[in-house]
């Protein structure tokens, strides 16, 4: 049996409207000339090819961080794909297919530096983070005696990662390596390896979608057909992720 449209499902029209970041490099990004790119955007246009759609019937809709759950409660959408850690509060009011992708906090350091191989060696360095993140609490645990820079974006702290006027940057893997694979910093900087949290990233489907199942099984098929690991080295070629264990029950 071909697998049908989502055209009668919320949020399909004749088509599939997919929700994604605009502003995460090497994940989910609208590049200027209107074009879409990343890690995120290459697992969702698998996800839709598998449900039946072409690239010319995906609709992009930008999903902050914010809005993710509205536009899915909403039927703005049909499903999420935009760095979405699942939980037990977000799984009570959406359904996940997943994870595509585990994420664990880390730190990004320049290529040069040497001297960090434990987290204990960010004590009296500079460490950037986003203002009120996660992160930087999980920094403060350790790395207590790191001078903690915060900012509105990680885009400033990689910034000043860049010049030296920080020795660290802190957030999930995925989006320091995403940061790292633009062209202008390619060669510049590297992991640190630390991995001291697990984020799980599921797609997000409204409570009940038709689709989930069938999202599910889209996401083992491009574990299993390679498409998964080349998404990765092709979009954030910094990270070495273990292959997600999925939940396809």
């Amino acid at each position: 049996m071909s697998p049908s449209s989502s055209k009668d499902t919320p949020g399909g029209g004749s088509g599939i409207t997919i929700g994604i970041k605009f502003d995460q490099p090497g994940l989910g990004w609208k590049d200027p000339d209107g074009t879409y790119s990343g890690f995120d955007v290459d697992v969702a246009t698998y996800v839709a090819r598998a449900l039946g759609h072409d690239l010319d019937d995906i609709t992009w809709k930008e999903a902050r961080s914010a809005t993710r759950e509205s536009l899915l409660t909403g039927g703005d959408v049909d499903f999420v794909v935009a760095t979405y850690t699942v939980n037990d509060e977000r799984k009570r009011r959406v359904d996940f297919a997943g994870p595509y992708l585990v994420a664990h906090q880390d730190v990004l350091l320049r290529a040069t530096d040497t001297a960090v191989t434990r987290p204990a060696d960010l004590n009296g360095k500079k460490v950037c983070s986003a203002v009120g993140s996660t992160s930087a609490l999980n920094a403060r645990t350790f790395a207590p005696q790191a001078q903690l820079t915060e900012y509105d974006s990680y885009a400033r702290c990689v910034g000043d990662l860049a010049s030296g006027a920080v020795d660290a940057v802190t957030t999930d893997d995925s989006l320091l390596a995403g940061y790292a694979a633009q062209d202008r910093f390619k060669g510049t900087f590297r992991l640190a390896g630390f991995r001291t949290t697990d984020e799980p990233y599921g797609i997000g489907l409204p409570k009940g979608s038709p689709l989930t199942a069938r999202v599910r099984s889209a996401l083992g098929q491009m574990l299993v057909d390679g498409s998964w690991r080349a998404a990765v080295e092709k979009n954030l070629p910094l990270l070495r992720p273990d292959t997600p264990p999925l939940q396809l029950q």
